[in-house]
């Protein structure tokens, strides 16, 4: 099933490993969408200094600011889909805020998707091979510890959509937030 909306802005939330770059991309596709994955703005920074070097968070919010810029003059019917590692923290707030902001100046619906799936799954996935040359988490404690500690950030948008992807593909998981999207808006 292919959809064409007009001027989205999807959010695409979930844990370290459980496959939304995979996903965003498939969604990507079928929407006809741009992608922004957390990667994608992170990595010149990673590529660059050390995490506890200032210039690394500074190169890393400034990245992040000129994408948002550049996408805020973007076609208005340009669909753009993000992905993140947020949780229910003030900061992680900020950064998902961000986006609700970009589709607000763009016009956009909002839509935001939490992914998720069981831990078992989420750790096999976490260090699968091939992540750690991206730049990507694969320390099962660090996950663990974020999984226990926190809770997936669930913001405010004009969709929420929540997917358990444990036994799902990524084309799958895709194709069901597509139909999702694609519903009508139920009248709150």
């Amino acid at each position: 099933m292919s959809v064409e909306p007009s001027g989205l802005v999807v959010h695409i939330n979930g844990w370290p490993g459980t496959g939304k770059l995979t996903i965003a991309r498939h969604l990507a596709e079928r929407l006809g969408a741009r992608l922004a994955d957390n990667h994608t703005l992170i990595n010149p920074a990673e590529a660059l200094f050390a995490r506890s070097d200032p210039l690394y968070r500074s190169l890393r919010s400034a990245v992040r600011q000129s994408v948002f810029e550049h996408l805020e003059r973007a076609a208005a019917e340009r669909s753009i889909i993000f992905t993140d590692a947020l949780s229910d923290d003030a900061t992680d707030t900020r950064a998902f805020e961000d986006c609700a902001a970009l589709a607000q100046k763009r016009g956009a619906r909002f839509v935001a998707v939490v992914i998720d799936c069981d831990v078992e799954e989420n750790l096999k996935r976490l260090t699968r091979a091939g992540r750690s040359k991206l730049h990507k988490l694969t320390d099962p404690e660090v996950l663990l510890g974020l999984r226990r500690a926190h809770r997936l950030l669930r913001g405010r948008s004009d969709r929420l959509i929540e997917i358990d992807v444990s036994t799902l593909g990524a084309d799958e998981a895709a194709a069901a937030i597509a139909a999702r999207i694609a519903e009508p808006s139920t009248v709150r």
